[in-house]
């Protein structure tokens, strides 16, 4: 049997051009899959109940503060994008690489998947135990590629207060999953189809 030599194991720091596309869609799925069992498990000590959070809303009104708030969030960063330099809001080109050349029907599956996923341990978890603010201060700190520039670290922390104030106010995790899923879908589809 072969031993494991631990000395020749070296971390190294790996650029996103590094990555090839099914590396990044393995690693984005993976880690939005451990997301969710991280909510689930944070849930279930919680004692709370998965199946009650994501119970149908009594009525339509979390699609229009959900659509709201995201139509709120696409306008400040149109605006900021148009008025800062891009070096000020620049994530290291994550954003192009993960939706630049995808399907429509893959940006709107990403953006679904991450929504669920991030929400259910964010709002769903988290914010119960510590409230918005402080869950919104580990919202802006796990989005790390945007840590290096203040600009898009407060538009992330902002984001994610919002979220949380729309689903303390509606009092529906759907409400914050429709928001996340349209500020995705839309970026992502004005990166996959802008012009040069």
């Amino acid at each position: 049997m072969k031993k494991f030599d631990m000395s020749k194991f070296k971390l190294r720091k790996v650029t996103i051009d590094e990555i090839d596309d099914r590396m990044l869609l393995i690693n984005l799925y993976a880690t939005q899959a451990v997301t969710l069992i991280i909510g689930l498990i944070w849930i279930f000590f919680q004692k709370g109940n998965p199946i009650l959070l994501f119970s149908a809303p009594k009525d339509f009104s979390f699609l229009y503060w959900g659509a709201g708030l995201a139509a709120a969030v696409l306008l400040v960063d149109l605006a900021v994008s148009r008025f800062v330099p891009d070096e000020v809001n620049d994530d290291g080109g994550v954003n192009d690489r993960i939706f630049k050349n995808r399907a429509w029907w893959h940006i709107l599956l990403l953006s679904f998947v991450v929504a669920v996923c991030e929400e259910t341990l964010f709002r769903g978890g988290i914010q119960a135990t510590i409230g918005p603010y402080w869950t919104s201060i580990i919202f802006a700190a796990i989005h790390v590629r945007y840590l290096k520039h203040w600009i898009p670290t407060g538009l992330v922390f902002s984001i994610s207060y919002g979220l949380g104030w729309i689903y303390e106010y509606t009092d529906t995790l759907w409400t914050p999953i429709v928001a996340h899923f349209l500020i995705d879908a839309i970026m992502g589809f004005i990166i996959r189809f802008r012009r040069e």
